[in-house]
This record gives structure tokens, sequence and C-alpha cells, in this order.
């Protein structure tokens, strides 16, 4: 099962939903760690530090953040983009399918979305 953090600005009540469908699901965010503000190069060298593949709804900067640390040849557990106008409900169903039956290194050097 993969090990995630949402970033900062990710919608709360999908992390809930993910939390009371899998309890043992292994899932921090930005907030917990305590990089409120930090910037996105930042989230992604934590994520990168602690394997966790990131969740995110920003599909406008965090994507050439990915590249450029692709291209600098960074490790990278993954990210997974989140539609920010996917109701909940799916949401949580998308990312609880993408985390348990993906295997740690699946999403690897990958920046992909939901919903799939």
């Amino acid at each position: 099962m993969l090990r995630l953090v949402a970033d900062e600005n990710f919608n709360g009540a999908v992390v809930r939903g993910l939390l009371r469908a899998a309890p043992d699901l292994d899932i921090v965010t930005i907030q917990d760690v305590g990089l409120t503000g930090s910037a996105d190069p930042d989230v992604l060298d934590w994520a990168a530090s602690n394997g966790r593949v990131l969740l995110t709804h920003d599909v406008r900067t965090m994507p050439d953040f990915v590249r450029a640390r692709l291209d600098a040849g960074l490790p990278m557990p993954g990210v997974i983009e989140v539609a920010s106008t996917l109701p909940i409900g799916p949401a949580v169903a998308e990312v609880l399918l993408v985390a348990q039956c993906s295997d740690e290194g699946e999403w690897a050097n990958q920046i992909d979305r939901l919903p799939l």
C-alpha cells in the first residue's frame, strides 16, 4: 500500500473520508508534518525524503516543479493530481483504489491525474 502525503491545499474532507474508509491508510498532511506555507519544491523534497506519494489539487504549478525535479535527477515517489472538481465520494474512492492496489515504488518519478 502506498504511503501518502496530502499537500497544504488538498481537500481535508477527502483526507477524512480516506481515513474513515481505511483507518490503516498511511496518510499525513503537510500541516501534520510542520510544513504549512512551504514552497512546492520543499514539499516535494519532504515527500521524497519520506517515501510518500504526494496528493495535490495543484495542476497549475506543481507539474512544473515535478518536471524540474525529475530533470535534475532527483528522486520522487510520485505525485497524484486529484481534480478539485471531483466530488468527495468519488475522490475518496479513486485515491483509495490507487493507494490499496499500488505497490511502493510503482508511482516513482511519475505524475498522474485522477479520475483515472
